[in-house]
């Protein structure tokens, strides 16, 4: 192989590491403490993505199966996030009906169908999560990083009850991956104060 050809090879697979070693590292990031055992009541928050049509996108399409591989025990609830951002319908409307029709889940499913950024939508979810003892957030690892961030600036005692969930596996996304960690990267770092006025979503 060619001194140049190996080096932009590498090159390559180094961006693609990094990319992966950073959203692994944000699945783990801004997790709660309180310890709770089997059984416990939990919500998975899945938030939605931009959805420009009546057809739910890609990206909440994966949003929605990690989130489902993310329910553990029979008193989890879904929770699904989103308004009608990018289109006439709300994205969690969109993956609602994705998740009974595609899926078959019968289980717990609630939904927030007014938020229009990554603050509301944990702002909104709050009234639907309260009373659990286990809270998680699904989306891309550090877009879930930020969404947790926010949940510790509005009610830090609900964030003490986070927990990872697994919408982080090896591979997943991996071209992409780069791209959304040099986003969110920027977008945590203009997470802070009141989170309000950090002009991020």
């Amino acid at each position: 192989m060619k001194p140049i050809t190996a080096g932009f090879c590498c090159a390559v697979l180094a961006v693609l590491g990094w990319g992966e070693v950073e959203h692994w590292r944000a699945s783990r990031r801004r997790l709660g403490s309180t310890e709770s055992g089997p059984g416990a009541r939990e919500a998975v928050v899945v938030l939605g993505f931009r959805n420009r049509g009546d057809r739910i996108n890609a990206v909440n399409r994966w949003r929605l199966r990690a989130g489902l591989r993310s329910l553990d025990g029979p008193r989890t609830r879904l929770v699904l996030s989103g308004g009608p951002v990018g289109g006439g319908r709300p994205e969690a409307d969109l993956m609602a009906s994705y998740a009974r029709t595609r899926y078959g889940y019968r289980g717990p499913l609630l939904v927030e169908t007014e938020s229009r950024s990554t603050w509301e939508n944990v702002a909104n979810v709050i009234p639907l999560i309260e009373d659990a003892e286990r809270i998680k957030v699904v989306s891309h690892s550090l877009h879930a990083e930020k969404a947790r961030a926010y949940l510790w600036l509005q009610r830090p005692d609900l964030a003490a009850r986070l927990v990872r969930a697994r919408d982080y596996r090896p591979g997943e996304w991996l071209l992409l991956k780069p791209a959304l960690a040099l986003l969110g990267r920027r977008n945590l770092r203009r997470v802070g104060g009141d989170g309000r006025r950090s002009g991020v979503d």
